[in-house]
This record gives structure tokens, C-alpha cells and sequence, in this order.
């Protein structure tokens, strides 16, 4: 990265970004693939602690990715012109960050260089989260978004 020419995440929208830089975005946090329940009346979107079973709970990476959608039919593929719909997406991801006009935390890896920097910083689920293989009824396992992710010291 040129010391003259911003990052491609600061000159480009989301819609213009190639699917490589769309995807290095993706700071590996793994709160995307947590079930999530949604309060029909209000539409208050409650985060559980239960990750969708193709999810790899160490990693925080799909281990199926590029058959997610066949293999979990309402996995949630996000797409540049969608960002801003999805509200449930996590205060601390790029994808929102980045739609709301905001910069990435110091902790990403496309600033930190290292992956290892979203556990360290207490973002990642890595080793807080149970499978849905294991989980039973996903009520049960309701949780402050808080209880996972220190974001708030973040922001």
C-alpha cells in the first residue's frame, strides 16, 4: 500500500470493491454465523451463543465456504448492496463500519497485519460459542451481545 494512496477500503464503496477485497473485509470475527432470533413485533434481533454448525468454533471460519448456501439454505450471503439492511451485523464489522462512513478498529487485519489481533482484542467467538449440533433450543441460549464480544471497548 502506496504511502500516497489511501487503502481501497477508504477510496472505494463497497458496490466498487473487487470480490478480493470484499472478502479481505472479513476480519474472521465469526459473530456473522451466530443464530440470531428476531422479535417479530419489534424487530429487536437477540444474539445467542450458538454458531451455525458449518462454522469452525476455533477458527471462526466456515468450514464449507463456498457451499454455505446449499448446505445451510438460509445462511445469510452478504452482498455490497445488502450491508445496509442487515442491522444485526455486528457494531464491529468492516461491512457495517465501512457503509456507515466509519474507519476500521486498529485490531483489524488489514491494518494489524495478523489475524491474531481480533482474538487478542476480544472480538473474535473463538472458544466462547457452542455448535448448534450441540445447542437444543436456541432460547435458551439468548445472551447480551456483550457476554461474547468487549466491543464496547472498542468503540
Amino acid at each position: 500500500m502506496s504511502a500516497n494512496k489511501p487503502p481501497f477500503w477508504k477510496s472505494k464503496t463497497l458496490e466498487k470493491m473487487s470480490e478480493n477485497e470484499w472478502e479481505s473485509l472479513c476480519d474472521g470475527c465469526g459473530l456473522c454465523c451466530l443464530h440470531k432470533l428476531e422479535d417479530e413485533q419489534t424487530e429487536d434481533v437477540s444474539y445467542t451463543n450458538v454458531a451455525c454448525r458449518l462454522l469452525n468454533i476455533n477458527t471462526c471460519r466456515c468450514n464449507q465456504y463456498t457451499k454455505r448456501k446449499k448446505l445451510v439454505p438460509d445462511c445469510v450471503i452478504l452482498k455490497p448492496k445488502d450491508v445496509q439492511k442487515f442491522k444485526w451485523l455486528p457494531p464491529t464489522c468492516a461491512y457495517r463500519l465501512i457503509s456507515e462512513g466509519k474507519d476500521l478498529y486498529p485490531w483489524h487485519p488489514l491494518l494489524s497485519g495478523s489475524s491474531q489481533t481480533v482474538i487478542n482484542a476480544g472480538i473474535s467467538i473463538s472458544g466462547k460459542v457452542i455448535s448448534e449440533r450441540n445447542a437444543g433450543d436456541l432460547q435458551d441460549h439468548i445472551i447480551d451481545f456483550h457476554e461474547l464480544s468487549s466491543e464496547a471497548d472498542h468503540e
